[in-house]
């Protein structure tokens, strides 16, 4: 009888080891891809960030980094990295671009279709973390240099300034996104479950909430919000 009960606990046993083994893990989720509403593909470049939320941990080449490499992930888009843009705007003499026609002529110089500026305006980075963050698009506009072209950049750059104070005229080469991202609002906190789908480890410690310890990763979900609605409001030729 004890035999029988021991070759039985033996069988459950290896049955329960079995099933364990053969468990499926949780799978990866498909995240959310953007592209160009238009067939011909773009060259954007993106500038470093200018920093208005009066917080010194906020570094404008990291910010920038950080919309780069979401801004790669668009579609039918080849991005300029924040780089290649400072070594312009040192050649220019300026640390960054005050009016259209200046953000017009570092496109001229790195021959890129367009200019993303990022801002931050407000930066928290403790749980909930929270974001407020603009981008802004500048267009190349090539009239501009009709008649300029014996001209020295920074001295077009000089002329393109707007006088102080004066803020950036919303010209039709000029668009924006921007928001305020508080993950302890209830819809923030939705579209950030969204966009972590697929975008996380399923088998890690943290999962999706890893959005909420990591700022880096927090504000990689930030403007990947604001590129999408800069797509919706930027108006492009779909040939």
């Amino acid at each position: 009888m004890n035999l029988m009960r021991s070759i039985l606990i033996v069988v459950l046993l290896a049955s329960c080891l079995s099933w364990m083994g053969c468990a499926k893990p949780k799978p990866y989720g498909y995240e959310k891809r953007l592209s160009l509403p238009t067939r011909k593909a773009q060259v954007w470049a993106v500038a470093p960030a200018v920093n208005l939320s009066g917080q010194e941990e906020v570094d404008p080449i990291l910010q920038a980094d950080a919309l780069y490499g979401q801004l790669q992930q668009v579609e039918g888009l080849t991005v300029i990295p924040v780089n290649r843009v400072a070594e312009v705007y040192a050649s220019l003499r300026i640390d960054k671009v005050q009016s259209a026609e200046q953000a017009s002529i570092v496109c001229e110089l790195l021959g890129c279709d367009a200019l993303v500026v990022p801002t931050i305006t407000a930066y928290d980075p403790y749980n909930p973390p929270k974001m407020g963050a603009a981008i802004q698009l500048f267009g190349r506009n090539a009239s501009f240099f009709s008649g300029n072209d014996s001209l020295d950049p920074r001295e077009l750059a000089r002329r393109a300034a707007p006088p102080p104070n004066q803020p950036l005229p919303p010209t039709g080469s000029f668009f924006q996104a921007a928001g305020m991202f508080d993950a302890s609002s209830g819809s923030v906190r939705s579209a950030l479950t969204r966009y972590a789908l697929g975008r996380n480890d399923p088998l890690g410690p943290y999962q999706e909430k890893e959005y909420l310890v990591s700022m880096d990763r927090y504000s990689g979900f930030v403007y990947f919000e604001l590129i999408q609605d800069l797509l919706l409001a930027v108006p492009m030729k779909r040939s």
